[in-house]
């Protein structure tokens, strides 16, 4: 099963006096690029976070914020004048922009003392049995979120199957119109000999030579084999129990693409440059899609 990139994750724990939050939203990337918001005390643990994330999705552009808050606390409590009074200011636009009455500003202290980080316990890092509630969040964010990108995955599973057969059909369609391609090629060569020479001009034994080598090298054949090879792969990269296959996928892409092209360019053929404009329509669409695959 597939798993998309893209993907959200929150958990809420109220345990040990503190209430800890955890928020968690992916989007596709090419590796792993996180970026945490941690209060102060949860600093010394950043390392370790990273490694859970990188442990555990892989890849994608991860935002992760974790709020940290205690609500039965014996230590002292630190006020962030300056974050309070930034907060207070963007509140005034906010109040002004609204037009709000001036009673607004009755309330708004106990607004203040709310968001995050304008009050903040004493200390510098949070004890190890703490951290393993936060961890436990974390966990529980990371799970959500992994669910979320599973459910998403399902979807582009389905589409991307659909694509591939799609491509899969319009190759059966050239088959059927290759034989007769190769009899026109043949029957245009000798109208266009016939053309300047007599047929008794024409050496019959080198005419069949000379057929022979411009229509193996307008042969297309081999690119039908390997583009079906190719195909009947990405649908076996889909039914394989790993959770990372973008990579695998979008290479396999680039080289159907090369064989679609390849028998475009030799075809010449007005029919099959239909049945290839279909297909490269479709591989696109396949594109898209990959790009956003974990």
């Amino acid at each position: 099963m597939l798993r998309s990139m893209t993907g959200y994750g929150r958990a809420e724990k109220h345990e040990n006096g503190w209430t800890v939050v955890v928020e968690i939203r992916s989007l596709n990337g090419k590796q792993l690029d996180a970026n945490i918001k941690l209060p102060a005390s949860l600093k010394p643990y950043e390392p370790e976070i990273r490694s859970l994330l990188q442990q555990h999705l892989q890849r994608g552009t991860i935002d992760l914020t974790i709020n940290l808050q205690q609500y039965q606390s014996q230590n002292p409590l630190l006020l962030n004048i300056e974050l309070a009074r930034q907060y207070y200011q963007s509140l005034q636009q906010l109040a002004a922009a609204l037009q709000l009455p001036a009673e607004w500003q009755q309330h708004v202290l106990s607004m203040l003392i709310k968001l995050p980080d304008v009050i903040t316990p004493a200390i510098d890092i949070l004890p190890e049995k703490d951290w393993l509630q936060v961890k436990h969040a974390l966990m529980e964010a990371i799970q959500a979120l992994n669910d979320h990108r599973q459910q998403e995955g399902l979807a582009m599973e389905q589409a991307l199957r659909a694509y591939v057969q799609r491509i899969l059909q319009y190759l059966q369609e050239i088959r059927k119109q290759d034989p007769m391609r190769r009899e026109k090629i043949r029957q245009r060569l000798e109208d266009s000999l016939q053309e300047y020479f007599s047929r008794e001009q024409i050496d019959q034994n080198r005419l069949e030579q000379e057929l022979i080598y411009y229509i193996e090298k307008m042969d297309i054949t081999e690119e039908q084999i390997r583009l079906e090879n190719h195909c009947r792969y990405f649908e076996q990269i889909l039914d394989e129990p790993d959770v990372v296959k973008g990579r695998k996928l979008s290479f396999l892409l680039q080289e159907m693409g090369r064989e679609i092209n390849t028998t475009g360019s030799k075809a010449s053929d007005a029919q099959i440059q239909q049945w290839v404009v279909l297909m490269k329509d479709e591989l696109e669409k396949a594109k898209e899609q990959v790009l956003n695959v974990l």
